[in-house]
């Protein structure tokens, strides 16, 4: 697979070009993938919806379960796939960010020995997995990926990142918390980019930065310290149960978090 003249070119990848995209991106803007689920039925539908003009979404590319992908947009050029979000102080990450839709179901619903789309596709239980998402605290069902397309997707980041000055991997779901959920659990998401950008550092030595991991407060109230250390003092008040966290650092049962400061909390009351 290479990229020539702003796009995937092998056997398998089509370019269906949508109207839904705005200018070239700002000198020097781009330097994020943003990661999706399509939440359809195949891929085929989502890029008929991401190239419908009424519907005012695209991607760059859409990942299929069919081992076919689509690319949508040039990746010189913004496409629509970010919405309201936000990221290390900026908001509108269309603007910065390169969106890859993978084929994939998304939250599923149980019916007998049975899972259930929203749009009423059922699936298999070997189709499904059962976790707990990251910005939630009950365990859910979701439709999972095949190894080819978590594969493909890896393989797409690394070239994008040789190609271009990436430094984020993101899910949707990081960067519109309160909005999406996408891609959801079933993707390894921290696993994915951790992979990346270990072997891009080993590559050419640059630090590139790897997004932190979120959690959230599951006792009733958690110390926020200076230090990770039981006797070290306490920078605020206790956080409350359900405060959402990132996780910049672990070193000895501890995790160095962030909300709107930053600080050592005990691990084991995170999730």
């Amino acid at each position: 697979m290479k990229i020539q003249n702003y796009k995937l070119t092998e056997e398998g990848i089509d370019f269906q070009l949508s109207p839904n995209k705005s200018e070239r991106f700002g000198n020097g803007n781009l330097d994020t993938i943003v990661i999706h689920y399509t939440a359809g039925g195949s891929r085929a539908s989502s890029v008929k919806t991401l190239t419908n003009p009424s519907k005012k979404a695209s991607a760059h590319l859409v990942i299929g379960r069919d081992k076919k992908i689509t690319q949508l947009v040039p990746f010189d050029t913004i496409a629509w796939h970010a919405g309201n979000s936000q990221h290390n102080n900026r908001i509108g990450l269309n603007k910065y960010s390169i969106g890859i839709e993978i084929d994939n179901a998304g939250l599923l619903s149980k019916s007998g020995d049975k899972y259930l789309s929203w749009f009423g596709k059922s699936y298999n239980e070997d189709e499904v997995i059962q976790s707990v998402h990251r910005n939630q605290s009950t365990s859910k069902y979701w439709h999972s990926y095949t190894e080819w397309q978590i594969e493909t997707c890896k393989e797409i980041c690394e070239l994008l990142i040789e190609q271009f000055d990436i430094k984020y991997i993101l899910g949707h779901e990081e960067i519109s918390p309160n909005r999406k959920i996408d891609p959801g659990p079933a993707f390894p998401l921290d696993k994915f980019r951790e992979k990346i950008f270990a072997s891009s550092r080993s590559e050419n030595g640059e630090d590139i930065p790897i997004i932190p991991k979120t959690g959230k407060v599951t006792s009733s109230s958690l110390n926020f310290r200076i230090e990770p250390d039981v006797e070290s003092d306490k920078i605020t008040k206790a956080l409350p149960k359900g405060t959402l966290l990132e996780i910049l650092e672990e070193k000895d049962g501890w995790y160095k978090v962030k909300t709107d400061i930053e600080g050592w909390v005990y691990a084991k009351h995170v999730k």
